[in-house]
């Protein structure tokens, strides 16, 4: 269960930098209530998920989930470019998440 709550907590985190690309200085509301919410429940999460999960792992897993999700919605959503090594590393990011979780205890 702590790994599904750490996985929810770090696409909430991709919310919270979504979010932040918007906000203007905090002036757009609708934006920053999202922020505030994303990161609270992404924070929660994190703090719930390392109970049980040791907080370097967790918290490298969580933030690895977030760099993922807010690479992939920069390329998806925002025309970030795309090109060989960074997909190399993506894929790197992910070996590492991935491995993470298979020797935590």
């Amino acid at each position: 269960m702590a790994w599904a709550l750490l996985l929810l907590g770090g696409l909430f985190e991709v919310g919270f930098t979504t979010c932040l690309r918007f906000v203007d200085d905090f002036r757009n509301l609708p934006w920053t209530l999202g922020f505030l919410a994303s990161v609270t429940l992404s924070m929660g999460l994190l703090q719930i998920a390392s109970r049980t999960i040791p907080m370097g792992t967790a918290y490298a897993v969580w933030g690895g989930i977030g760099a993922l999700g807010t690479v992939l919605v920069g390329i998806l959503w925002f025309a970030e470019p795309v090109g060989a090594v960074r997909i190399a590393l993506i894929f790197g990011l992910i070996a590492c998440i991935a491995g993470l979780r298979l020797v935590a205890a």
